[in-house]
Parts: structure tokens; C-alpha cells; sequence
């Protein structure tokens, strides 16, 4: 493997364009996207993603950005926080370099989140405050958290308004759903009241929670949030795989950035294409799998090193490894060995054999990650009946999930 001291090559190389990529020449994107007193410039945000978007993964993306680009944290219960939990206490460690800090709750009882918030605030623990009202997961909706929540306006109301009071200086946006399903939307109603009650900034998934993953985002959606709620930043989250579709989100819906997700998985380096398709170039080029295998081993590394355990380090990378070697040509007993590797020499050596020479697979810049739907919405007993009511939502309904 080529020694390159560790660190990610921020412009892979060989050369290697996909055919027929769309002329970016003519679409550079001087953004305007403000989160509080923060210029997001690329108006690109990395999604929090559990287990995933931890400080060593937004390292990795920000170091391919050149710093450049908004990276929030995992997403954190508010319960957790407010009592210290040790395990939370750690996620919400950032990295000297990383600013402005972003940490993303989950909560669901207004007195709670406040809490949070105003611990975050007085401690100096983070500079901005994303909240997330997307989890489509069935063990959170049951209990009426997560996608779920935003149909209870006034609970919704009533979270914001506590979180921006708890917040002083400190923007806070929030992230949602188009809603429970077609018949349930409330990303416009929630979008006014985010509005009226302070948030900075909005961000929609083209989804709704019966969709999960499944189908395809609805970017129509984004361009109806953007003409209803004028005052504040939209931002789209949904199908972006590639720069250009990040583009092309922007051009067609209006909205002023891009939140990505699932699109990063095994591909940090997807944000120095995104800094360049923004800033109208198109000299990105492609990784070879010698760059990727080295990408890989850097990142076991910075988890072992947060983590304080080589080996648990490269035990929590291995659910990264398929995601690392999409459309690679790498048979299927070398697969199941990386990922039961359980040293970085192990692992180094299992890349080493390799033919490191291949370039970037056709068709590897598509979908990744989950992509199944799910057709019905676990919620609690008569939570459809009263839009308005302020549903008592239960501590079993914060939990630890991605993000959606």
C-alpha cells in the first residue's frame, strides 16, 4: 500500500471523470447560507447518522472539504445529556479543529430539551443546536417520538419555543419529514411554526416516515417548504449520491443547501467533490482502490484513537468496509475477512493483497446504505385524532436511532 502518513489524498487521483457528467462550468453556486452567525460556504451539511458521523467520519469529510461545509454530530437524546451519560458525554466531544461545533438532539418532552439546550449554552459545549423530528424507526413512532412528533403541532411548539429560549446566542435549526404519510403531512405547518418560534434554519428529507428509505425522495416537496417559509434557510435532504445531484436539488427546488446522508457512506472524499461542483470545477477525480485502502485504514485509525483501543477501534470500522468497497472488484471470502479484521496490521494486509490499481467502479456513485420503505407507521393508541393536542410522549420514546 502506498504510505501517504496516514492522511486521505484530498483530490484522488488518477485522473477518472464519469462519462457524461453535466458541465459545472456554468453552474457555480454563490451561496448566501447562514446558520445563525455562521456562512456555510459550500451550503453542504453532513447529515448525523448513529454510529456513523462520529468525530473521526467528520473528520475524514472535513479534511476532504478542506474545512469547508457544516458537519454536525451524531444524534444525542436529551435525556442522556442532561443526566451525563458517559457513552454521550463522549459523542459530544469535538476535535480542536472543528467550527463551528454542531450537536444534534433528540427529545420529545419540552422541559428536557430546554434542559439540554441550556446546558449546552452555559457550558460552552457546542456553538449550534440541530433538532431531529425525522427518525422514521417503528420503536420511536410507537411511542409518538421521532417523524411521528410534528403531527402534535402544539408539542412541536412547544419543544422549539423552549429550545431557542435555552439557546441564547446559539442558533438553533431542526431537521423533519414531510410527515407520517401522504394523508399526514406536516412539513408546512411545522416549517411556520419553526418560523414563528425562532429557528434558524430548516432542513426536509423528500420523505415521509412510511416511505423510511424506500422510493424516491419527493424534491417537489423542498421547492413548497421554500416558497412558504421565505424568512429562514431550507435546506434538502434526500437521493443526493453525487454532486451534481446536489446541483440539481438546489437549481430545481430553490433551496439554499444540501443536507447529505447515506450518499457519504464509504466515500468522505464525496465532500471534495461537492466543494468543487459548488465552486463551478470539475478537477475531482474518482479514488483508486489504493487510495480508498488507504482512506480505510486512516479511518480505523482515527476510531481507535478516539476510542482509546486499537482493536475496538477496528471492530467499530467493519460495518464500514462494504461501504468502502462498492463495485470493487474484491471477492467475496476477502469481503468477510476485512470485515472481521481486528488489528490494523490485519487489516493493512488484507487491503495490501488486493489489486490496488483499479479505478473507481461504474454505476459506485449510486444509492447506498438502507434502502427499504415500510408502508404503515407504528403510532400510539388515537395519536391521528387530535392534531392540536398536546400528547404526554413517554422517556421510552427517546432512544438511541439514526437520525432519518
Amino acid at each position: 500500500m502506498r504510505d501517504n502518513g496516514g492522511m486521505p489524498t484530498p483530490m484522488p487521483a488518477p485522473a477518472q471523470s464519469p462519462p457524461n457528467r453535466p458541465d459545472r462550468s456554468n453552474h457555480s453556486h454563490r451561496s448566501n447560507l447562514t446558520v445563525g452567525p455562521y456562512a456555510v460556504r459550500p451550503p453542504v451539511v453532513l447529515a448525523p447518522m448513529a454510529g456513523i458521523t462520529n468525530a473521526p467520519f467528520r473528520t475524514l469529510c472535513r479534511e476532504f472539504s478542506g474545512g469547508k461545509g457544516l458537519f454536525v454530530s451524531e444524534m444525542i437524546t436529551t435525556r442522556a445529556l442532561v443526566e451525563r451519560n458517559e457513552k454521550t458525554m463522549q459523542l459530544i466531544r469535538f476535535d480542536a479543529s472543528e467550527t463551528p461545533r454542531s450537536i444534534q438532539l433528540y427529545g420529545v418532552d419540552p422541559a428536557t430539551v430546554g434542559k439540554a439546550v441550556r446546558m449546552i449554552a452555559e457550558e460552552d459545549l457546542a456553538d449550534h443546536i440541530d433538532l431531529n423530528f425525522g427518525c422514521p424507526v417503528p420503536k420511536v413512532t410507537r411511542k409518538g417520538g421521532g417523524s411521528a412528533l410534528p403531527y402534535k403541532r402544539n408539542l412541536l411548539r412547544s419543544i422549539l419555543r423552549e429550545a431557542v429560549s435555552g439557546a441564547g446566542d446559539l442558533p438553533v435549526t431542526m431537521k423533519m419529514r414531510k410527515g407520517i404519510d401522504d394523508d399526514h403531512l406536516t412539513y408546512l405547518d411545522a416549517g411556520r411554526i419553526a418560523v414563528e418560534e425562532g429557528v434558524s434554519a430548516v432542513a426536509l428529507h423528500g420523505r415521509t416516515a412510511a416511505q423510511h428509505y424506500g422510493g424516491t425522495a419527493d424534491w417537489d416537496a423542498i421547492a413548497r417548504l421554500k416558497e412558504h417559509v421565505p424568512e429562514i434557510p431550507v435546506l434538502g435532504n434526500g437521493d443526493i449520491w453525487s454532486a451534481d445531484d446536489a446541483l440539481r436539488m438546489v437549481r430545481e427546488t430553490g433551496c439554499d443547501g444540501v443536507v447529505v446522508g447515506r450518499g457519504c457512506l464509504g466515500r468522505p472524499w464525496l465532500f471534495a467533490d461537492l466543494v468543487a461542483a459548488f465552486e463551478g470545477r470539475d478537477d475531482f477525480r474518482r479514488p483508486t482502490l489504493r487510495v480508498v485502502a488507504d482512506v480505510m485504514v486512516r479511518h480505523a485509525t482515527l476510531l481507535g484513537e478516539w476510542i482509546g483501543d486499537e482493536a475496538r477501534g477496528v471492530i467499530d470500522f467493519r460495518k464500514h468496509v462494504a461501504w468502502y468497497l462498492k463495485g470493487f472488484a474484491v471477492g467475496s471470502e476477502m469481503r468477510k475477512r476485512l470485515a472481521i479484521t481486528s488489528s490494523l496490521e490485519e487489516l493493512r494486509a488484507g487491503l495490501d493483497e488486493l489489486d490496488l490499481d483499479q479505478p473507481w467502479p461504474t454505476g459506485a456513485d449510486g444509492p447506498r446504505g438502507r434502502t427499504s420503505g415500510n408502508n404503515r407507521v407504528a403510532l400510539p393508541d388515537g395519536w391521528l385524532k387530535d392534531p392540536y393536542d398536546c400528547a404526554d410522549v413517554g422517556a421510552d420514546a427517546e432512544l438511541d436511532t439514526s437520525g432519518g
